[in-house]
């Protein structure tokens, strides 16, 4: 008898004849979140093994994290025979309701599922005290599962985990990293469709604090491992806004401000290859995520621009937050670029031609370059 933890995937199955790249995938990205923990990760058919280990709880913990697992169990693995399997079934320890449930897919096995499951399901009751069958509401699941690799895996307990699709090999996503709680859920959910991303964060300092700068990097560092991000780019937006405030419509601002990142972001996906920009923006929740105001940054996109969280209401994002464990950094009360010269009224239904006129009464691309040449860059 061996511990070991199985590892299931779903989404995985459906691939047809890309089914092995992505099952790389998965166990090279499980490796990765388990490097610098003694255990061995073993890629078999239709599951993934975790072996010869000593914290279990910490394997489960960051397996939770890995895109591509559905759910984990820690089980007893034993030999395909009836007699090893009654033993390790006996050894377990509970009490309460509970019903035995067997998946065959070692058909050579003589005792068909249902027949077994009956069967172990009565050398429980002659030998266990205070247990009870319970067939539709039991306290305990023994399952026993049967694989064709000759070996059987007996467990109790299954901990589901994020599922979606394993994180790809290559940064093709440029998250747009505000110090908000709206953006790291973005780059969660676009993680979780497979999609790995770096950041791209903007300031305004002197009117932003070194503290707000700190806590977005902090935020990055929490996150860096879940989307797969490597490098983070701190973009000082101070000299544009500082020109939209003093030369362009005040009701402008925020749209303009918007424009211009989508610009920088342009030419980091050129330089860079990236293939995509993703935004923490849900519409309607401010004057700058209107179907207009949407309408005037994606007229100056050059690559797709993703939001994930487009249909999502804020208490949505909020217990998303909570759950990938960002909530506390982005509510600490440090100030973000966009709350810099905020007029009074912004514009919620901004035309493009007339943010184009306002756009025409500053050196704009002069601007725009310099605040290109000027970007920090963070190795995470």
């Amino acid at each position: 008898m061996k511990n070991v933890i199985l590892v299931r995937f779903n989404e995985i199955h459906l691939k047809g004849g890309n089914k092995k790249y992505f099952t790389r995938l998965l166990y090279n990205n499980m490796r990765d979140a388990l490097v610098g923990i003694d255990c061995k990760v073993e890629n078999g058919v239709n599951r993934l093994i975790v072996r010869d280990y000593a914290d279990e709880d910490l394997i489960v913990d960051k397996l939770k994290f890995v895109f591509g697992v559905h759910s984990v169990s820690p089980a007893v693995e034993v030999d395909n025979n009836k007699e090893e399997i009654e033993k390790c079934v006996l050894g377990l320890n509970f009490e309460g309701g509970f019903k035995c449930r067997v998946n065959r897919a070692d058909k050579s096995f003589p005792v068909r599922s249902n027949d077994f499951a009956a069967d172990l399901g009565e050398l429980i009751l002659n030998n266990k005290k205070q247990v009870f069958v319970d067939i539709h509401c039991p306290l305990v699941v023994v399952n026993v599962d049967i694989r064709e690799t000759g070996k059987t895996y007996i467990y109790t307990k299954t901990i589901y985990a994020y599922s979606g699709l394993p994180l790809s090999e290559h940064r093709d996503g440029l998250l747009l990293l505000s110090g908000g709680i709206d953006s790291p859920v973005a780059g969660f959910c676009m993680a979780k469709r497979g999609l790995r991303q770096d950041l791209l964060h903007f300031d305004s300092f002197p009117y932003t604090s070194k503290q707000a700068k700190q806590k977005v990097i902090d935020i990055a560092h929490s996150i860096k491992d879940i989307i797969g991000a490597k490098y983070m780019y701190i973009c000082s937006m101070t000299k544009m806004q500082e020109e939209f405030h003093v030369n362009c419509k005040q009701e402008y601002a925020i749209n303009l401000l918007r424009r211009a990142m989508i610009r920088v972001a342009n030419a980091l996906c050129s330089k860079f290859s990236y293939k995509t920009i993703i935004t923490g923006e849900s519409l309607g929740q401010v004057a700058s995520q209107t179907i207009e105001s949407l309408t005037s940054t994606n007229s100056v996109a050059e690559y797709p621009v993703l939001r994930p969280l487009i249909s999502l209401n804020k208490s949505e994002i909020i217990e998303m937050a909570k759950d990938i464990n960002t909530y506390d950094l982005s509510i600490l009360p440090y100030e973000d670029c966009c709350t810099v010269f905020l007029p009074r009224n912004p514009i919620t239904k901004p035309k493009v031609s007339d943010a184009e006129q306002e756009e025409n009464k500053i050196p704009y691309n002069e601007l725009l370059n310099a605040v290109i040449n000027s970007i920090e860059v963070i190795e995470l």
